[in-house]
């Protein structure tokens, strides 16, 4: 199997319904709500080889498997599915004026390919070395619907997480909220297991002032808040104006999961806007590109913190020193996690009853991504699927 060749690509969409899930004031936040039902449309990617093997890759969103397929397709087809180092250059500049999000499918999928063509988990390929990983809880956004509706309520939660063995928490405040909510938010939990907990705080860019982000960094400094993430909204993306803030405040920030690729992350870090270095299969052209600004990261003496959960984050963060958690999210009380479809047996999905006794989560030991899809499931629930060769 020297020279196998890329024969054809294959999107699988299907559609997954969570009950009690709503949406908040601008559609965009996932918010509890008693009654509703959310229904998303999901996607399998797959990349099929002459050789027999196919890498695969469950896609959290089917309109971004979707969105540029034919321009990778032109490109892919034929291609040496090993040579994953030159297609994620030629790639990155080909995408650059469109989606280079679209990286990330592609090259995780051919690690997957790798992996079963190797029989070997994709962690092991990279040099890994840890079986589990210490998770922190990552909350859905507030609601006023008697979830996550109050700073006791996150308190409350916080605390069931922490008897749950979750070494960490993370506050996602309300969408258009009052700063004086999210600010008391962040007292009542540090004041309930801030002693037990690391704690961090995302307010996903909803506060609309750098004066807001400075509020908030203070109560995170007087709670001892293990990080402060995208406060306000530049979107993430201002090095200026978070060193700005940086000089300010004692609480660590975690920035970079608005910008993409590894150079814009060296140019934050450089210009001293941020202290952990957030990267992501998603954002920064899947493990190939997420590896390089991990090991930019260590080589900054800084740590890097992966953007959500999945399989492959967890073969890259089981391959890296430099790293502290999995993110385990989005997760709330008695609702079922939003980001991903139950596909996986449950050490392996993102619910509150996937870690381990420790907190940890499970890296998977099977080739490539190394966990069998529950074809039933998407057989049963797909709509649609779409093939290009």
């Amino acid at each position: 199997m020297n020279n196998p060749k890329i024969t054809k690509l294959e999107v699988i969409v299907f559609e997954h319904e969570i009950p009690d899930l709503g949406t908040d004031y601008n559609g965009f936040n996932v918010i509890y709500e008693k009654g509703a039902s959310l229904k998303r449309s999901l996607s399998i990617f797959r990349l099929h080889t002459d050789a027999g093997i196919v890498g695969t890759v469950p896609i959290w969103a089917a309109s971004y498997a979707l969105h540029s397929l034919d321009q990778v397709a032109n490109y892919l087809i034929g291609k040496n599915p090993f040579e994953r180092e030159k297609i994620y250059n030629d790639l990155k500049r080909g995408l650059r004026h469109t989606d280079r999000t679209a990286i990330g499918m592609v090259d995780v999928a051919l690690w997957d390919f790798a992996g079963k063509a190797f029989d070997a988990p994709i962690y092991r390929l990279l040099g890994g070395y840890r079986e589990s990983i210490p998770a922190y809880a990552s909350t859905y956004h507030g609601d006023e619907n008697g979830c996550l509706c109050s700073p006791e309520a996150y308190a409350d939660f916080a605390e069931d997480c922490a008897g749950r063995g979750f070494p960490g928490f993370k506050i996602h405040g309300w969408g258009n909220g009052p700063l004086e909510r999210e600010i008391a938010t962040i007292h009542a939990v540090g004041q309930r297991v801030g002693e037990k907990m690391d704690l961090m705080v995302d307010p996903a860019c909803e506060l609309n002032t750098w004066g807001e982000a400075l509020k908030l960094g203070r109560a995170c400094d007087e709670e001892e808040f293990f990080w402060l993430e995208d406060a306000y909204k530049d979107g993430g993306v201002s090095a200026f104006g978070h060193r700005k803030l940086r000089e300010k405040l004692q609480t660590p920030f975690l920035q970079t999961e608005h910008i993409f690729g590894l150079e814009q992350h060296v140019d934050f870090i450089v210009n001293d806007g941020t202290d952990f270095v957030r990267t992501g299969t998603y954002e920064d052209g899947g493990i190939t590109g997420a590896m390089k600004v991990a090991h930019a990261a260590e080589g900054f003496g800084l740590d890097v913190e992966f953007h959500g959960g999945g399989l492959a984050h967890r073969h890259c963060i089981a391959a890296i020193r430099n790293t502290n958690y999995y993110e385990l999210g989005l997760i709330g009380p008695n609702v079922s996690n939003f980001v991903s479809a139950p596909i996986y047996p449950m050490e392996y999905r993102d619910e509150l009853e996937s870690i381990d006794k420790q907190g940890h989560v499970a890296v998977p030991q099977g080739p490539g991504l190394g966990v069998e899809l529950d074809w039933d499931f998407i057989n049963r629930k797909t709509i649609e699927t779409v093939v290009r060769e």
